[in-house]
């Protein structure tokens, strides 16, 4: 057997591999300069288009932004109040974020078995792991591939319990020719510098349900009422409340800059990637 690299051996690559790779062209270096120039850098009309891009490409009634994923499967929990002696049924095939939020809120994380080909949470599993304890099922959709979403959204209905799509990998996936996050679970896409569409940072959910993306909205931004962009653009009003004590997990306008035009090439980088 010949010498590792790292011992003096012929490396495998002549090049450095950069991680992530992300395919930033002129168009999303633009928006980003053009956004700098506005002088409005935090949450502002770039996160608002943002939104409205992600509800019209998904068909999703609500979309919100965030400084992560991982900021929204947080607030997915809060929203749905999940906390301690509650338990989150999910996968070990996941990122440390998947299991992070459900400890975060004092819920205790339930790991099911998962199917041998397509390494996805098992419904089977799913079902045996119910117990009195159990409030929410949270699938994630590894590597953009779709878990099965039918059976997980029956047993959800069948035993009451909310379902949780962890679409990190996943934006642009269809499963059965309908895109992921149309709105039928709160379902939470990174922006992070190796997924799909990248953004430096940053995460978008979407749901139909008005008093879930409300709530999730307010404990996003220090529970406060109105944003700065709701406070400061046209037409608005200044004065705000604060309605509970919320986090601070807003995108800035920045990285939803980029998102914008990181969004219009998806199709082209989905064909990248097969």
């Amino acid at each position: 057997m010949s010498k590792l690299a790292i011992h003096g051996g012929e490396p495998v690559r002549k090049s450095f591999l950069v991680y992530g790779a992300p395919d930033i062209g002129d168009e999303e270096i633009q928006a980003v300069v053009n956004c700098i120039k506005t002088g409005w850098l935090s949450t502002g009309p770039n996160v608002q288009k943002f939104e409205t891009d992600i509800k019209n490409y998904t068909g999703a009634k609500h979309a919100v932004a965030a400084n992560s994923c991982t900021a929204l499967l947080h607030l997915s929990l809060i929203a749905h109040n999940i906390g301690p002696g509650d338990e989150v049924i999910t996968t070990p095939m996941t990122f440390g974020a998947t299991i992070n939020v459900i400890e975060h809120v004092g819920a205790k994380p339930i790991l099911a078995d998962l199917l041998p080909k397509s390494f996805h949470i098992d419904p089977q599993s799913i079902k045996s792991k119910i117990t009195p304890k159990t409030k929410a099922i949270m699938p994630v959709h590894y590597a953009g591939s779709p878990c099965q979403m039918d059976e997980i959204n029956a047993i959800a209905k069948e035993y009451n319990l909310v379902v949780i799509e962890d679409a990190a990998h996943a934006i642009g996936t269809k499963y059965k020719g309908t895109l992921i996050g149309d709105g039928q679970n709160l379902t939470s896409f990174s922006l992070y510098v190796t997924k799909n569409i990248a953004a430096g940072e940053g995460g978008v959910l979407t749901t139909n349900d008005d008093d879930l993306a409300e709530k999730i909205r307010i404990y996003g931004l220090h529970g406060m009422s109105r944003g700065a962009w709701q406070r400061y653009s046209k037409n608005s009003q200044i004065h705000y409340d604060i309605v509970v004590p919320g986090y601070k997990y807003n995108m800035p306008d920045m990285n939803a800059a980029m998102a914008i035009e990181q969004l219009k090439k998806l199709e082209i980088f989905t064909k990248k990637r097969k």
